[in-house]
Formats: structure tokens, C-alpha cells, sequence
């Protein structure tokens, strides 16, 4: 689905233009043209490639989609696949944007994306001196934005985190903890899975060997390769402390449940000396002493009350009952 198609000369917006207008417009001097999709079918890209001339490999890749993070060069035009993570109730869903960059021209295909660039496009539109360098512009915004769209992701886990963390030496809360740490983890891997990759993909845009197409935004693209650098730390520290977490957890299930076996095994304890006793008691032997006296169950009662009472108060002294 087409969003928006817009012709752009010196940083200044020049008109909405027809699609079939496109091949046109990118052969104006100091002009180029942006476009954005949405969910777009094989026939619109099929257009978009005869009308900026891409490469069919990039064109094969974001039709299939699912794609890592990662930029291509075909000559001149630049293919780079960025990944999106919104939130959608107690899940991460992950969409990505497929940029195709040349010397004149900017399209941008997302997929299972809800938030669009819109507002990304105003900026950039407000600021003409810096759009007025070109598509290289219009591919750090889109960056900028989306990385910047990682970033309360990150805070709510921490905060999240932080709020699990309190709730550790809570008794009788150990394993909700834990499956809270285990989504926790599941919604970091997630975001990891995006940034890293894309760490990765931006380094080699800015330092050494830059595309020609984004020679002099070197500095815009170090920023964004900063930002993720800083969420990329942040992640490995929240993966550490849920680690440290989840340990800190088994351990009180076991320390509980150790807790549990000692009380177990002293009324085991306390038992077995009537079962002892009785068990002596009990036998048919025909001589045995205090068998026939007057006294004898009561005293034998007394004996095996005293004995456990002692035995009560050793392990209620030593912390077992």
C-alpha cells in the first residue's frame, strides 16, 4: 500500500507526484524522490523496481521479508533492512523496514510495522538544510527514529526488572518470579536480536569505506552507531542481572525447601521414638520385665512423652521446627 510519494529539490518539498511520474523526477538535477509503503505486494514493488532501476536480488529479499538486519550495495544504490519492535500487551512484535537508497531517490517498505514514519518525514521536511543533503538524510532519520523507538523498550524492562527484583526474598513468590524473569529474558533476546545485527549494519557507514551514497552524513550515522552501542550495554546488563536473579531465586526455592526437609525429618525424628519404644514394648516374648507390673503402660507413655518433648526442644533450639 503506498503511503506517501514525494519529490523533494534543495531540501524543500516540491510536490506529491504520481507513481508513474517517479523515473521522471529522479532525473531533475538536485532532486529526488522519497516513497513509503506499507505492507507492500510483489505488483507494487515490481513498479518500484522498474521505476528506480533496483537491483532484483534486494527487490527478491523484501518480498520474502523476515530478513536480519543487515545493508547491501548494488552499484550506487544501497539495500538496508532495519528491524522494529512495538509493543503489543505483554509481547514484542517485530516488523522491519526495508530501505532502498540511491542518488536520487528514498523507499521505504515496512512490514507488521503499525507505527509508521510519518512523523519522521515532518521532521525532516521542517528541517531543509539538513534534507537538502539527500536520501542519506532520509535513511539516518529512519534509523535515528527507529532505534530511538528501542529505547523506552530497554526502560521498561529495567524498570520491570527492577520491580522483580523486589519481590525476591518475598516467601511463597519464587516461582512467579521466575517465570517473570523468563519472559523478562525472552523480551530482552528480542530486542538484542535487533540491535546488535544493526550495531553491526551502521559501522559501515560512517569510518573507512562509506557507500557514496552517504559520503559527508558520516557524523548523523555515528550518533545512530552511538545509541545502539548505549542500548547494546544496557541489554547485556539487564541479561547479567536476570541471570544473577534467577539464581538468586533457585536458591530460596532451595533454601525453602530445605527448610521444608528439616521440619519433615525432625517430626520423622520425633516419631520414631514412639515407634521405638512401642516397637520394644510390643514384643510376645514371655518374660519380659514391667510386662505384667501395674504401672506399665503408663510409665512406658511417660517415658516416650519425655523422650520426644526433648527431642522437640534440641530441634525447635537448633532452628528446625
Amino acid at each position: 500500500m503506498l503511503i506517501n510519494c514525494s519529490a523533494y529539490r534543495d531540501g524543500h518539498k516540491l510536490a506529491e507526484i504520481p507513481v508513474e511520474d517517479i523515473s521522471e523526477y529522479i532525473l531533475l538535477p538536485d532532486t529526488f524522490v522519497w516513497v513509503a509503503l506499507k505492507d507492500a505486494a510483489p505488483a507494487e514493488l515490481a513498479v518500484m523496481q522498474e521505476e528506480f532501476g533496483l537491483h532484483e536480488l534486494a527487490v527478491e529479499d523484501a518480498m520474502r521479508g523476515h530478513q536480519r538486519p543487515k545493508i547491501e550495495e548494488y552499484g550506487d544504490t544501497l539495500f538496508v533492512v532495519v528491524k522494529t519492535v512495538e509493543p503489543q500487551g505483554d509481547e514484542l512484535v517485530v516488523g522491519e523496514v526495508d530501505v532502498f537508497v540511491g542518488p536520487h531517490f528514498a523507499l521505504t517498505s515496512r512490514q507488521n510495522a503499525e507505527h509508521g514514519f510519518t512523523d519522521v518525514r515532518a521532521r525532516a521536511e521542517r528541517e531543509p538544510a539538513l534534507l537538502r543533503q539527500g536520501p542519506a538524510f532520509v535513511l539516518y532519520a529512519l534509523m535515528d527514529a527507529v532505534v530511538d523507538r528501542y529505547f523506552p523498550l530497554v526502560e521498561a524492562l529495567e524498570a520491570e526488572l527492577e520491580a522483580i527484583e523486589e519481590r525476591i526474598f518475598i516467601r511463597g513468590s519464587q516461582r512467579k518470579n521466575i517465570e517473570r524473569l523468563y519472559a523478562l529474558k525472552r523480551k530482552a533476546l528480542v530486542l538484542r536480536h535487533a540491535v546488535v545485527p544493526l550495531m553491526e549494519t551502521v559501522g559501515k557507514l560512517h569510518g573507512g569505506r562509506v557507500p557514496a551514497v552517504c559520503t559527508g552524513t558520516d557524523a548523523y550515522f555515528r550518533d545512530v552507531h552511538d545509541h545502539l552501542y548505549r542500548l547494546n550495554g544496557t541489554l547485556d546488563a539487564i541479561r547479567e542481572t536476570i541471570g544473577t536473579a534467577i539464581q538468586v531465586n533457585l536458591s530460596m526455592v532451595a533454601i525453602e525447601e530445605g527448610e521444608v526437609n528439616k521440619k519433615l525429618a525432625a517430626w520423622a525424628a520425633i516419631f520414631a521414638v514412639f515407634t521405638a519404644f512401642a516397637g520394644v514394648w510390643g514384643m510376645n516374648f514371655e518374660h519380659m520385665p514391667e510386662l505384667h507390673w501395674r504401672y506399665g503402660y503408663a510409665v512406658a507413655l511417660l517415658v516416650m512423652a519425655l523422650v520426644a518433648g526433648f527431642m522437640h526442644r534440641r530441634f525447635k533450639r537448633a532452628g528446625w521446627l
